[in-house]
């Protein structure tokens, strides 16, 4: 009770509360991703009683859209299969929490973030951010630093900021005055040009170097702040212009100056409950998506602006974050209340996450756009105008404003997918917001066969696309009994949330392999786990190889695709979805493909009207004169039917390059007589110093057509080297799609789901937790897709 003023802070509630203390209202919350601040200095006793009051979110929401009579605002509730709750879009609070097509109904309620109290003389600083330039004329680096302050005094403050960046021989001394009320401070740090600045780079681009820096705050009052914090060094700009031979714009990043293709996927909440999700949960799921060759995620609109944790481990592994604000697959109100609510939202969350380099473009909502513009909700062409003018009300006149004052470091769109300048052009809302000529696309497509990359589309940007599919046995196990163990239990229907979505993978599985036929129940829900995987991972990546090798042509104006960011990293429950992470972290073999799918260095090889094609993809920063080899097997051994090295092939930094072509009849008179059903290619790209891609493979014919396939007995013999397990695996016959699972282990292989062509391939197992031989051994089993035909 001494101090000028005290303030209780809370920085996050879920979501409709009153907050009371000793029996006198402070205030109310109605927002989750708000943080809350209230003035207790003349309220506090020497014993103090503070009571949070929740309403249901549930009821709010309900009443909420009851009020809004105007006009209805769409969707009222999520399909049945969601089994969800209604009118997610009338409360600010995490979207899916009420349901989603990949997760359950939880809206919870409760304290989600710290609680703490403030008490301060003078002046107290509540924000504090640092934002890089480079100035070209200069050639100098600046630092834009912002203090956000509460001034308690009634007159003025004078005093001193002093700067100091030890490693860059910056040090700087600033005279301020802070005016009473809340007020910013912001300050043009110049680093030193005599200094060499290391930038920021993405992973596989560079390192992430971050600089120490101390500010210290000296005001007249005698009393001062000291504020350690990182200084990044990184530009970002997002370039759309036009392309020679092609309409329309690009769409892509350039990171200090460079061009750089997005390589990742897309994140959802990690957990139904944000207190499970710790420090570990987030480092797990992020290390595994750098350790897969990606470099950016894309913080989905549904979920939560996720915790200060996430987005300083992204900052440390060098991953690029496309930062959607939270508002997905709906309509929303424009009311005053809810207006002033999301203002506070957005300049608050700004605020904390503007110092990230790792975020490099804020984007206003998710399929908004596109929800109007394809009429998602059947309205009315003659409403069509009132909703248009709520949606550029809401991502425009108020989110981008405060966006562009707060932040002018990086770009701003309005939704995903959006076609970007055209987009503005035609008021922020275009025509169709999927054109592949502008911006970047979502698509999905279950029913086509996924092999046929013909399907996809040439877009610029490939934000979002995906399959579905089940997670492994041992993930399920924990969250179910023997009853449920089979693809047409109560269990899989209901934690199935997309509509048709089981059915949807058979039918995918089936335009290449043959069901599972096992007369044994359990054996049989194993194998089509398992085939669920094999399909999803083969899918993904025949689409999103599509889109590397699309990178430096255009083809009847469409091309110079920059992105690939599928659907979807991480999984909120141990369900059915797009995940390539189980709940819990397990990799799904889709993400052991991606490590190869998104590998600096790639050939990639793709039919056209009877050629057989190699791109030579690279990401690398220098041209390469590589050795390509190409390997022909017949299923039916182990020793290969013809082998070809193409030396000298020359790979061009940043770029994808046809660098083989060949007729599939020659290819496979040549090979001995193969024919498409009794043969396949495998190929790698091979340089000095131990530079090699890795191998990559093309099947001439569906896998249930395969001829010679053998059956085979797959063995393993593991032993431990320091903290690491190796598995030596051994085959008799050719192993398409081997997959090593060790049950609930965890842990992960350094590959896994690979087609076996040689008799001995050596395998290593990362464990994340102690385990043994022995363990490792007890929990094993060994699939192929001869072992499920």
């Amino acid at each position: 009770r001494k101090w000028q003023k005290v303030n209780l802070v809370f920085e996050g509630v879920d979501t409709v509360a009153q907050i009371l203390m000793n029996n006198i209202t402070l205030g109310r919350t109605d927002n989750m991703f708000n943080r809350y601040s209230f003035e207790i200095t003349s309220v506090i006793k020497e014993v103090n009683f503070v009571e949070v009051r929740f309403l249901s979110a549930v009821s709010y929401a309900a009443e909420q859209s009851r009020c809004h009579k105007a006009y209805s605002i769409p969707p009222a509730c999520p399909p049945p299969v969601q089994k969800g709750e209604c009118h997610a879009n009338f409360i600010r609070k995490e979207q899916c929490s009420f349901s989603w097509d990949w997760g359950p109904s939880f809206p919870t309620q409760g304290i989600w973030k710290d609680v703490r109290i403030e008490a301060y003389n003078h002046y107290h600083l509540i924000y504090f951010s640092l934002t890089s330039f480079f100035v070209k004329s200069a050639q100098q680096w600046n630092l834009e630093m912002e203090s956000i302050f509460d001034v308690v005094s009634s007159k003025p403050i004078a005093g001193l900021v002093t700067v100091n960046i030890p490693k860059l021989q910056t040090q700087q001394a600033f005279s301020v005055k802070l005016q009473p009320g809340e007020g910013s401070i912001v300050l043009l740090v110049n680093i030193n040009k005599s200094s060499t600045v290391e930038a920021w780079w993405p992973n596989g681009h560079g390192k992430q170097t971050g600089y120490n820096m101390t500010t210290t705050f000296i005001m007249e009052e005698g009393y001062q702040i000291e504020k350690f914090s990182k200084a990044y060094f990184r530009t970002v700009e997002l370039v759309q212009e036009p392309i020679p031979g092609s309409p329309g714009l690009s769409f892509y990043f350039r990171i200090n100056g460079r061009p750089i293709f997005i390589k990742g996927s897309n994140w959802i909440p990690a957990d139904s409950f944000q207190d499970r999700v710790t420090y570990e949960t987030l480092w797990l799921l992020l290390k595994s998506a750098a350790d897969a060759n990606m470099n950016a995620l894309r913080v989905w609109g549904g979920g939560v602006y996720e915790q200060d944790e996430f987005y300083d481990i992204c900052d440390e592994l060098g991953i690029m974050i496309w930062q959607d604000f939270m508002f997905a697959c709906a309509l929303y109100p424009t009311d005053q209340n809810y207006l002033e609510s999301v203002r506070a939202e957005v300049s608050h969350q700004v605020r904390r996450l503007k110092s990230h380099p790792s975020i490099i473009i804020w984007s206003g909502n998710n399929e908004n756009e596109a929800a109007i513009a394809s009429n998602w909700f059947s309205i009315p062409y003659a409403d069509r105008e009132v909703y248009i003018k709520d949606y550029v009300m809401l991502y425009v006149n108020n989110i981008r404003e405060i966006v562009l004052t707060e932040d002018k470091s990086r770009p701003f769109i309005a939704s995903s997918p959006t076609n970007g300048l055209e987009s503005v052009k035609e008021g922020w809302l275009s025509q169709n917001p999927y054109d592949t000529h502008y911006g970047d696309t979502h698509f999905y497509d279950y029913y086509n066969d996924c092999w046929n990359w013909t399907v996809y589309p040439k877009t610029r940007f490939a934000s979002e696309y995906g399959f579905q599919s089940w997670p492994s046995f041992s993930t399920i196990e924990k969250v179910s009994s023997t009853e449920d163990w089979s693809y047409t239990s109560n269990f899989s229907l209901h934690r199935q949330h997309h509509e048709n979505g089981n059915d949807q993978m058979l039918q995918q599985i089936g335009h290449h392999f043959k069901l599972p036929q096992s007369t044994d129940p359990i054996k049989k829900f194993k194998d089509t786990i398992y085939l669920t995987q094999v399909m999803q991972a083969q899918c993904i990546k025949t689409e999103t190889e599509f889109y590397r090798f699309g990178q430096s042509e255009i083809i009847e104006g469409e091309g110079h695709t920059m992105g690939a960011l599928y659907w979807q990293l991480n999984d909120i429950w141990q369900a059915p979805s797009w995940a390539s992470l189980e709940y819990g972290g397990k990799w799904k073999l889709l993400h052991y493909f991606a490590q190869n799918f998104f590998a600096p260095l790639l050939p990639v090889a793709y039919e056209d009207k009877g050629m057989f094609y190699i791109y030579g993809i690279s990401d690398l920063h220098a041209d390469h004169k590589l050795t390509l080899r190409v390997v022909v097997h017949a299923w039916s051994s182990l020793e290969p039917v013809c082998t070809l090295a193409k030396d000298d092939v020359t790979v061009k930094s940043q770029s994808a390059v046809p660098i083989y072509k060949e007729s599939i009849n020659d290819l496979l008179r040549r090979c001995r007589n193969c024919t498409r059903k009794s043969c396949v290619i495998t190929f790698c790209l091979v340089g000095e110093h131990g530079l090699q891609s890795p191998t990559n493979h093309h099947f001439l014919s569906s896998l249930k057509d395969a001829v010679g396939l053998e059956k085979t007995q797959l063995s393993a013999s593991i032993s431990q080297q320091d903290d690491i397990y190796i598995f030596v695996l051994q085959t008799t016959a050719i192993a398409p799609f081997v997959s090593l699972d060790v049950g609930s282990i965890k842990g992960r292989f350094s590959d896994n789901g690979f087609l076996m062509t040689e008799k001995k391939k050596v395998v290593v197992f990362y464990p994340w937790e102690p385990t043994s031989v022995e363990e490792l051994e007890k929990s094993l089993t060994l699939t192929s897709l001869v072992d499920v035909m």
